[in-house]
């Protein structure tokens, strides 16, 4: 599912200086003195300095700063490259002290980039940080639950990816040949999802514990029926159903899945597991399961003879090899009811997937598929899993996933496109209805991609803004654990606004 809730936006304001953004660095660090002496001040006068009108912290006024000289818009900087860092003549501006004071704001990233432990002093650190993005730079500056702490650097520092300060080429070779060392696995609970019982605990854990917005407004709600979509795809492990218990009252505390996937990276088929639904109980967050939930079931998949994954992220971790944007589209159910739309589509043989369309389908999907650098491949049997709902009726608030195609006369599937259902729970707020249900575009192919289009920026932006769609503050970024490519275009530029030149670059939706 989704790695993060995502809301929109206001529309981007005008740009700011780079001038301006270099002052606002000076002037926290200028504040941060001030207030240092103020609240000396207080003590000496026995005043309680909490009751002083809430300021910015120092590292949020440079995390500030740094936004305000990579982009012109009030969105999270997207980390689509490690090729795009701040502008030189930007930090040239700032004093030695400036410099040391944006790393030490940031140590998690620091030691990511250092090697060895190596200590550099502030002309050193000044040139390397012209080669790191902004994105980049602001890992572990953010506050909530995309802070990233030192140690979650350390154990990603000792796994087969990225670092951020890598230069991958274009050339695909596995990072690291053969099984990672195994971990003593006699306290793990393989979940048997055939069980009711033990899939309803997998269900309450995600239900109480998994993904929510930063504001802690909303939750993800999975149903039954979701999880058995999304984690019994063909060729589906129990062995990769991975959770831990607590040891008296043998609750579920925590769970990591897989399930296998062939992905299609820059022309070479790389058999993968498809890593999802971490999560951890949140009274035990500070005893580090995470890492251990992921050498796991790396060794799991390492004993089916995998070595590779995919999986996705709201943070940032070492390293993106995309990062992509949400884009919503909110819908009036009043007005949408009282308007009554026509009983009969305007296109022509539009209607619901059958079975018997799933060879069209998948031949369709795979030609549309070879567009892009890295996407899912599909065969017939996965198209029926993922596309086709045989038993659950349209409008049944229990349905998960809908397919239509669009037949011409002579009963060739031209188009076809799926989206899917997922609720998120109301947090703390009983004025509302308990949950929120939102349809999330899945797969989609269509025969008109292969004529000649001119597709610019313009049409582009002007087709989401008749569809009224507006950017989201969510960011989804993907991650190839073992394996080695450039960075892939993600549909956004570096101030994470809409770019055609930054298509053709993920074809894998994750769920």
């Amino acid at each position: 599912m989704p790695q993060e809730e995502s809301k929109p936006i206001d529309a981007p304001t005008n740009q700011e200086s780079l001038d301006d953004a270099v002052q606002h660095l000076k002037l926290s660090e200028h504040q941060s003195a001030v207030k240092d002496g103020a609240e000396s001040s207080a003590d000496d006068n026995n005043q309680d300095p909490t009751q002083a009108p809430a300021k910015k912290s120092k590292k949020k006024k440079i995390k500030d700063a740094v936004a305000s000289m990579a982009s012109s818009s009030k969105s999270p900087v997207a980390p689509t490259s490690a090729e795009d860092p701040l502008p030189a003549s930007t930090l040239d501006k700032l004093s030695d002290s400036q410099i040391n004071q944006l790393v030490q704001s940031n140590p998690a990233l620091a030691q990511a980039m250092l090697k060895g432990g190596t200590s550099l002093d502030a002309r050193s650190m000044r040139e390397l940080l012209k080669s790191v993005s902004a994105a980049d730079l602001m890992t572990g500056m953010s506050s909530g639950k995309n802070a990233k702490d030192m140690a979650d650097y350390k154990f990603w520092s000792t796994q087969p990816v990225p670092r951020f300060d890598e230069k991958a080429a274009a050339q695909e070779k596995p990072v690291q040949e053969g099984p990672i060392k195994e971990v003593d696995p006699d306290k793990w609970s393989e979940i048997d999802l055939l069980d009711d019982a033990e899939l309803k605990e997998v269900q309450e854990l995600l239900c109480n514990h998994y993904v929510e917005d930063d504001e802690a407004m909303f939750r993800f709600n999975y149903l039954n029926e979701t999880l058995n979509w999304a984690l019994k795809a063909p060729g589906w492990r129990k062995s990769w159903h991975v959770g831990v218990r607590a040891t008296k009252s043998h609750k579920l505390v925590a769970f990591i899945s897989g399930v296998p996937v062939r992905l299609n990276i820059r022309d070479r088929l790389v058999n993968t597991a498809e890593i999802n639904f971490l999560c951890v109980h949140k009274k035990l967050r500070s005893k580090r399961l995470a890492p251990v939930l992921i050498m796991e079931i790396t060794r799991r998949c390492n004993l089916e003879g995998i070595y590779q994954a995919i999986y996705t992220a709201g943070v940032v971790l070492p390293k993106p090899v995309a990062s992509c944007r949400y884009f919503h589209r909110a819908l009036d159910w009043e007005k949408l009811y009282n308007y009554r739309l026509p009983e009969r589509t305007v296109t022509p043989g539009l209607r619901l997937m059958r079975a018997e369309d799933a060879d069209q389908v998948t031949s369709l999907l795979e030609r549309y598929m070879k567009r892009v650098k890295m996407a899912q491949e599909f065969n017939k049997e996965e198209v029926l899993h993922w596309f086709l709902d045989k038993e659950t009726d349209p409008k049944s608030n229990k349905r998960v996933v809908w397919t239509y195609v669009v037949e011409d006369t002579n009963k060739k599937i031209t188009d076809f496109f799926s989206f899917y259902c997922l609720e998120s729970s109301v947090i703390h707020n009983a004025s509302h209805s308990s949950t929120i249900r939102a349809a999330y575009l899945f797969y989609y192919a269509t025969e008109s991609a292969f004529e000649t289009q001119n597709d610019d920026d313009e049409v582009l932006k002007a087709r989401l803004n008749l569809l009224k769609f507006g950017p989201g503050d969510g960011q989804l970024h993907y991650y190839l654990f073992n394996y080695r490519t450039a960075d892939l275009p993600s549909g956004v530029d570096t101030k994470n606004q809409v770019d055609a030149r930054q298509r053709g670059g993920v074809g894998v939706v994750m769920l």
